[in-house]
């Protein structure tokens, strides 16, 4: 009976994919607040909620939870960034960025953390490498996109590394009004080189 009793009082187990996406959530902001080096099963499994043998049940290794996470925050990156306007107005490029700096602080914080374990760790540098590739991809349809066709690597790693650092800043130091007032100056630079 007290069998019974225990069963109904278990909260049931979300499907194996939500599980999953709830450890690498939860990873994400370990590693956000903490670094790699705050980053074990157990500190994933405390933030989740969960047992630590779940977490090593679904990866299998530090390794792997590191590897998948930062597959899922690459495939959540772009969609999230706000580089691509809804339109061909500059006023429209990147106009999200402070906003997206405030709403999803521990996944941005993710990827700047990883870019730096990755210079310790050479192995990751291929997932850096994915992750920036999209983002200067995307950078380069929106300055398209607003009318500087065919922008050069240059010029869309300039841009990428002017909204990087922008991203960084209002991390450490918040102040998205400072943000907001710094991409406004970057689509003014940006309506002049179209103007060309």
């Amino acid at each position: 009976m007290a069998d019974d009793a225990d069963d109904a009082d278990r909260t049931p187990r979300p499907p194996y994919a939500e599980g999953r996406d709830a450890l690498l959530d939860a990873a994400a902001r370990v590693v956000a607040r903490d670094g790699f080096r705050g980053l074990t099963y157990r500190s994933v499994a405390q933030e989740a909620g969960t047992t630590h043998g779940l977490v090593s049940y679904h990866f299998g290794s530090r390794d792997r939870l590191i590897h998948e996470t930062a597959m899922k925050a690459r495939a959540e990156a772009i969609e999230g960034s706000a580089l691509e306007p809804a339109s061909d107005r500059v006023e429209e490029f990147a106009d999200h960025l402070a906003q997206l700096a405030a709403d999803a602080p521990e996944a941005q914080a993710f990827q700047f953390e990883l870019a730096l374990e990755a210079r310790r760790r050479a192995e990751l540098e291929p997932e850096v490498r994915a992750l920036y590739a999209e983002y200067f991809a995307a950078t380069a349809r929106a300055l398209d996109a607003v009318g500087l066709a065919d922008p050069s690597p240059a010029l869309v790693r300039l841009v990428f590394a002017a909204l990087d650092g922008l991203m960084l800043q209002q991390l450490v130091f918040g102040r998205p009004a400072d943000t907001e007032a710094a991409v406004a100056e970057l689509q003014a630079l940006l309506r002049t080189l179209a103007a060309r």
